[in-house]
């Protein structure tokens, strides 16, 4: 590790390695690699490849400017790819020798570094740390707990996120609380909340194995989305590439609502004021719980559960299910509810409980604190006096 000192304070400036690979790592990590390097530090960036498509990341990663320092091009064999992450991971992480590794979230990016962090004795960070969904059959949720148990220091978005590490026995001086990322990055779009008056219509998303690749909850889905065009409004609906594949294999003469618009993946600015200017979310999704929080854009999400329990608790989120027919209609019926002149008010009003759009500064600040040091240093521990750890 580098030292460099101002006037008044020793800092750290490390050598730091960020990978990614998925759309919403790109949108989350762009604030923060752009505050680490003002802040002096030095930032390798890899892009992991795990979304190869355009539409997905290629120009989404342009827009942002998180240029790849290193970039990786995975094979078309699906079950290969993790495989392939962490070799790359492996020699990325012992050719550049960092001081550290930084991943966020919940992809397959986190256990390929974080396994490489560890084999290379480099510490392992991990920004949005603690957020859980309590599914066991979650391959997002066995990587969140991986990265969990790799890190030195865990960057959590929320209280709730420190109070679940602390109850899998982190140590509370090794969590901080910085917010998420992703309000970072809408706070720099420069667009923000509309008044109920200005919003219209649902702004539709899906793209989750249980909600497409079966034909029948696909179905469902579909019935959703035009239900949703005639109670409620017009919809919009950019279509994930699994979605569309899905579609055109399972139902090619499906007919949507005239009121429904599908379009291909939109581009991040025009995805994001679709959504400020929308009534109502209903999605699959993870990160997007959150940009509509911001915005006062309630949700209904096609989930049992979610890692976003803050929007669950202040009543602007509720979950839904497809599991049969009677399951979808109640997602029609809570997204009716939520949907009340009396609900959008109240939900329009709620603080977001995700961030204040300075994350990105809070997670260079912390990095360049001499403070950190004993947190970022792997040691083996010694036992010779004969005591047991308890």
């Amino acid at each position: 590790m580098t030292d460099s000192t101002s006037s008044s304070t020793a800092i750290r400036q490390r050598h730091i390695i960020v990978p990614y690979g998925t759309r919403p790592e790109i949108i989350k990590l762009a604030p923060v690699v752009r505050a680490l390097r003002a802040g002096g530090h030095r930032v390798t960036t890899v892009n992991t490849g795990q979304h190869s498509q355009t539409a997905m990341s290629g120009d989404l990663s342009l827009a942002l400017g998180l240029d790849a320092t290193v970039t990786n091009v995975l094979g078309l064999d699906r079950s290969l790819r993790l495989g392939q992450i962490v070799s790359d991971a492996l020699r990325i992480v012992t050719e550049r020798r960092p001081d550290l590794v930084l991943a966020l979230g919940d992809t397959d990016t986190v256990p390929a570094y974080a396994l490489a962090a560890k084999r290379s004795s480099v510490p392992f960070v991990h920004l949005e740390a603690g957020l859980r969904s309590f599914n066991q059959r979650s391959a997002e949720e066995l990587n969140r707990k991986i990265g969990s148990a790799s890190a030195s220091l865990h960057l959590a978005p929320t209280q709730r996120s420190r109070t679940f590490l602390r109850s899998e026995g982190i140590s509370d001086e090794r969590i901080r609380v910085v917010g998420n990322s992703v309000i970072d990055a809408l706070v720099t779009t420069g667009l923000g909340p509309l008044q109920t008056a200005e919003r219209s219509g649902v702004l539709v998303t899906a793209h989750r194995a249980t909600n497409v690749d079966d034909p029948e909850r696909l179905a469902r889905f579909l019935n959703l989305v035009n239900d949703l065009a005639g109670s409620i409004g017009p919809v919009i609906f950019p279509v994930h590439p699994r979605t569309a594949q899905r579609m055109a294999q399972f139902l090619p003469e499906f007919r949507v609502h005239d009121d429904v618009t599908l379009s291909p993946p939109l581009g991040y600015l025009s995805f994001i004021d679709h959504l400020r200017r929308s009534l109502l979310v209903v999605t699959d999704s993870g990160g997007l719980q959150e940009e509509a929080s911001y915005f006062g854009v309630p949700l209904v999400v096609l989930r049992g559960s979610t890692s976003r329990w803050e929007s669950v608790e202040n009543g602007s989120l509720q979950l839904a299910s497809l599991h049969d027919d009677q399951s979808a209609h109640k997602a029609l019926e809570s997204a009716r509810e939520l949907t009340s002149d009396e609900s959008l008010r109240n939900i329009s009003s709620i603080p977001c409980p995700y961030g204040d759009g300075h994350t990105g500064e809070k997670v260079a600040s912390l990095l360049a604190d001499p403070a950190l040091d004993p947190y970022l240093i792997l040691e083996e521990p010694s036992f010779l006096d004969g005591e047991v750890p308890w």
